[in-house]
């Protein structure tokens, strides 16, 4: 079976076709990603411009006439912060569906986790017992902590590189009081968090996702990622506040030049690394292990273990299967209408 998953992030909109079926690893086929920024089109009203959903629209579009020229059998399309915070969603996800035909599903923060947490858990395995995961978007944080697939607690809080980059820094690179007054805020926002997730006792395996951690632990040492997904990668926290001291006074070209960081995320690294500390802080991690898979693969292996794969969802009615993640980690079936 050929997947289509369409992610909406802050940043970027991305499309990643794999071809799996059920016990299977999903095999990668292909992967197209569009810079739009998104948040950065929100108003200081909430509101998302019409520029931002003009270029949403035509992303959304070209990733549709992409999944059906690669034979998908099935577009799961789904958005997280930049959509989910925008006053204006609903407007705007109404006129994504009428104008592409494809009906974007919202994440809500802890469904994002738990779906993340679910990628994490198949990739290691119950071997890793208690399990810890954290992911570092543009526009949210998320962390879940359970021994089963479905997380005991997932949490969302509003600390994404991007967002947090928007609201603190004036500077680039920032000022050292701005850099102060975020680690202070991104301290006290983590320390109610990590102590629900610490309730049940310490993790047996502490694990990171995302773009952004990935870039640090590759600034600390960790094996590019020529080396393929299976090296193991770490990010150690002495490492991780050298990091910090060192890129905070680059600015965003620099930090642009630097291996295993992308030149459309580098403005917002400063804002990662230190919520990334300061997450590890509050958690009691000195080490954490860095997984190459995150939630797009949750929202694939989620759709796997609940929706039948007999049947395509491109029917000859026009209809085809997404998904309406939940915070179990199990996203339901919807049958939405695909308009080609």
């Amino acid at each position: 079976m050929r997947l289509g998953v369409l992610d909406v992030g802050s940043n970027t909109v991305h499309l990643l076709v794999v071809d799996a079926h059920r016990g299977a690893h999903p095999t990668p086929q292909s992967s197209t990603k569009t810079s739009l920024r998104l948040a950065e089109h929100v108003s200081d009203d909430g509101l998302l411009a019409r520029k931002g959903a003009d270029a949403l629209v035509s992303a959304v579009a070209e990733a549709r006439r992409e999944a059906r020229a690669l034979g998908c059998d099935d577009l799961l399309a789904f958005a997280t912060s930049a959509v989910r915070d925008a006053e204006n969603s609903d407007a705007v996800l109404a006129r994504v569906r009428d104008e592409t035909g494809v009906d974007l599903q919202v994440l809500t923060g802890p469904d994002e986790a738990a779906l993340t947490f679910l990628a994490v858990r198949r990739w290691f395995g119950w071997s890793a017992g208690r399990l810890l995961s954290l992911d570092i978007g543009g526009g949210s944080l998320e962390m879940a902590v359970g021994r089963d697939e479905a997380p005991d607690v997932a949490l969302s809080l509003p600390l994404g590189a991007g967002r947090l980059t928007r609201d603190w820094f004036a500077a680039d690179p920032p000022e050292r009081k701005e850099t102060r007054a975020l680690a202070e805020y991104v301290h006290d926002t983590v320390a109610p968090a990590a102590a629900a997730l610490l309730d049940g006792g310490p993790p047996d395996r502490a694990v990171v996702t995302s773009k952004t951690f990935r870039s640090l632990a590759r600034l600390t040492g960790a094996a590019p990622r020529s080396e393929g997904p299976r090296v193991r990668r770490r990010l150690t926290l002495a490492g991780l506040r050298q990091v910090v001291a060192f890129i905070s006074r680059m600015s965003s070209t620099d930090l642009a030049e630097l291996e295993g960081v992308s030149a459309s995320r580098a403005h917002q690294l400063v804002a990662g690394a230190i919520v990334a500390r300061a997450t590890m802080e509050a958690l009691g991690l000195e080490e954490v292990e860095v997984c190459p898979w995150a939630l797009r693969e949750g929202v694939i292996l989620g759709r796997l273990d609940q929706v039948p794969l007999e049947g395509g969802p491109f029917a000859a009615d026009g209809t085809y299967t997404t998904v309406r993640p939940t915070a179990t980690g199990r996203p339901a079936s919807v049958t939405a209408r695909w308009t080609g």
